[in-house]
């Protein structure tokens, strides 16, 4: 079975299997933008001129737009970074759109707004994260999935994309077959759920 991928960009793999798992993981990580907006930013940026309520409200109607009209989507997330340059999910789900169009520059910059606004939700580390991984630079975001796991320890989409990140650039530790027992039993789909199994049996034969 081949590992799920994170990628939009099948040529990067040069595999065409990754077609379903394709479509699973892409889905995952939108949603995990959209359900950010339902969060509030953090104590970053106090300041009178900030209009949070108008920056909610656009917020969300670019979430309707994520997968539609990602242009629209962004116009509307710029303007709500205008009415609230500190609104956290904004700059995550316009990193998300960026992530999608592989401007991996523009998205992590706005992973990183949105993970000093939202210092206590997992999405924008793990959607930096994803970011640093497509650009190659595994350590970094293998780190960095660790670090969102620190805010929510079970948080199963993060967990699946470290083990992904662990099992696909030979960085197994420790911890890497408690999360794939984990993954197997509470995966975020069938697939990747056998693809758990699959690992724990090769690292079995490897002992």
């Amino acid at each position: 079975m081949t590992n799920p991928s994170a990628s939009r960009r099948l040529s990067l793999f040069g595999c065409r299997k990754f077609g379903a798992a394709l479509v699973l993981v892409l889905v995952a990580v939108l949603n995990a933008g959209c359900k950010s907006a339902q969060s509030r930013s953090g104590t970053l940026g106090q300041s009178a001129d900030r209009d949070t309520d108008a920056a909610i409200k656009l917020t969300a109607a670019a979430n309707e737009l994520m997968v539609s009209d990602a242009h629209e989507a962004e116009v509307l997330l710029q303007e709500a970074l205008e009415a609230d340059l500190f609104h956290g999910p904004a700059h995550n789900n316009l990193g998300v759109l960026y992530l999608q169009q592989d401007r991996l520059y523009e998205a992590a910059h706005e992973f990183e707004w949105a993970r000093k606004l939202m210092p206590g939700h997992p999405d924008p580390r793990m959607n930096l994260a994803l970011t640093l991984e497509r650009a190659g630079r595994i350590d970094e975001a293998i780190l960095t999935y660790k670090a969102g796991l620190e805010v929510y320890t079970e948080h199963i989409p993060t967990i699946q994309a470290l083990c992904r990140a662990q099992v696909r650039h030979r960085r197994v530790d420790s911890m890497t077959e408690d999360h794939l027992e984990m993954i197997a039993l509470e995966g975020d789909s069938a697939e990747w759920r056998l693809w758990a199994r699959e690992q724990m049996v090769k690292l079995e034969a490897t002992r």
